[in-house]
């Protein structure tokens, strides 16, 4: 084990969560060395186990939807309906740092596993909970996925969008906001972790989709009132690209129709750079660009010239001749072609895991390394696999196993 998977060594958690947002916590706190067990229905398993397609996943292909929000755990199929169930997920809390739950308040109270029920058999547990929109509110006992709750209400398909589009908003990716959301959970957790460890107090722990989306987007949402007051009051309209002030912070098609985005804030101090390696030393002085002002003011033909620049040479040229700028600049990449950006592999953000069937597969790492050591990842584990064992670690026998089988409270 590496010192960065050792972080949260003898940290137990115990996840009752389902789909990605709260369970992709659950990832990140493995990653980080606590042991997750996730719970899971005996028959039903998480739903998520089944969201791919045959049809998204090619004969010989993986489960991503599965592995990347699931990977270093153990699961028990433990249905927590039946009164033997129950008891047994009290036995797993009374052993555990922190209880994990995606589940709303009204099926929490129903199946006995709110916060005073499982501080009731552990008074020193963590309890997380990820919710929708909030645990206050009129919306407080509604489900929310990420699309609803936070691409949509939390106001991020619309600041992408713009206002006044004829078109349909901006859709999310797959998981886009549950993924942020997750790590928001972990980040939680461990600062929880931190206070019991200092003041012996536990924590409860409430992350919303809704509340992350507002974060991710505070700087629109901050600026939404002084829009207000110039008779922009439902945001600022997306502007086109020869609107901007700056030209050098702006997207520029190259040759090959791909893009490179150059995010150039010190402009007086980047554009001279920039112009020696564009080979157009000749703008640095041009009476229009000479200053931040004067591009400003002419931003227009500004970004006309740039267009006329860098549809010279394809995406590659460009690359190799930006090498050396000051300035801040990247190729507008698509998902794919991050397997073989030097950075990724160098920074070991795309580990190889084996899968049960001896395949290998690559999935992204949590964005935290301590130490300069990436996190070590493991597989998802298989529907109910660690059943017995865990059991077993609990201090239950065989026979008493075998019972909890006949009756249907464990797979």
């Amino acid at each position: 084990m590496t010192s960065s998977s050792l972080t949260l060594e003898g940290i137990r958690v115990l996840e009752v969560a389902q789909w990605w947002f709260v369970p992709s916590a659950g990832a990140i706190l493995s990653d980080w060395g606590a042991e997750t067990i996730k719970i899971e229905h005996p028959e039903s398993g998480d739903p998520q186990r089944g969201l791919v397609t045959s049809g998204l996943v090619p004969k010989g292909g993986f489960n991503f939807m599965w592995e990347q929000p699931n990977r270093g755990k153990r699961s028990v199929g433990l249905d927590i309906k039946k009164p033997g169930g129950l008891d047994l997920l009290y036995r797993l809390a009374e052993k555990s740092d922190v209880f994990l739950t995606s589940f709303l308040p009204e099926a929490r109270q129903k199946l006995k596993i709110d916060v005073d029920h499982i501080r009731a058999v552990n008074p020193k547990i963590i309890y997380a909970r990820g919710s929708g929109q909030g645990v206050r509110g009129p919306d407080a006992q509604r489900g929310g996925y990420d699309g609803a709750s936070y691409w949509a209400r939390g106001g991020i398909a619309m600041a992408l969008t713009g206002a006044g589009s004829e078109g349909p908003p901006v859709m999310q990716r797959p998981a886009f906001g549950d993924s942020v959301g997750g790590m928001t959970v972990a980040g939680g957790i461990a600062a929880a972790l931190f206070r019991r460890e200092r003041t012996g107090e536990p924590s409860v722990v409430d992350i919303s989709l809704l509340g992350t989306a507002m974060w991710n987007i505070s700087a629109d949402i901050t600026m939404a009132k002084a829009l207000e007051a110039i008779g922009l009051d439902k945001g600022m309209p997306k502007m086109g690209r020869k609107m901007t002030p700056n030209p050098i912070v702006n997207a520029y098609r190259t040759g090959d129709d791909r893009w490179i985005m150059l995010i150039m804030l010190q402009s007086d101090r980047d554009w001279p750079d920039l112009c020696q390696h564009l080979d157009r030393p000749d703008l640095i002085d041009d009476p229009r660009f000479a200053t931040s002002a004067l591009r400003a003011e002419n931003k227009s033909d500004c970004v006309d010239v740039l267009d006329a620049i860098f549809c010279t040479r394809s995406l590659a040229q460009w690359q190799s001749a930006l090498a050396t700028t000051e300035g801040v600049w990247a190729p507008i990449q698509f998902p794919g072609e991050l397997y073989e950006d030097p950075q990724v592999a160098a920074n070991g953000y795309l580990p190889e895991v084996e899968l049960a069937n001896g395949s290998r597969c690559q999935l992204v790492n949590n964005p935290v390394q301590f130490n300069g050591v990436p996190a070590e990842l493991s597989r998802a584990p298989e529907h109910g696999q660690d059943t017995d064992d865990v059991l077993t670690e609990l201090g239950l026998d065989y026979d008493e196993i075998l019972a909890h089988k006949a009756s249907g409270a464990i797979l």
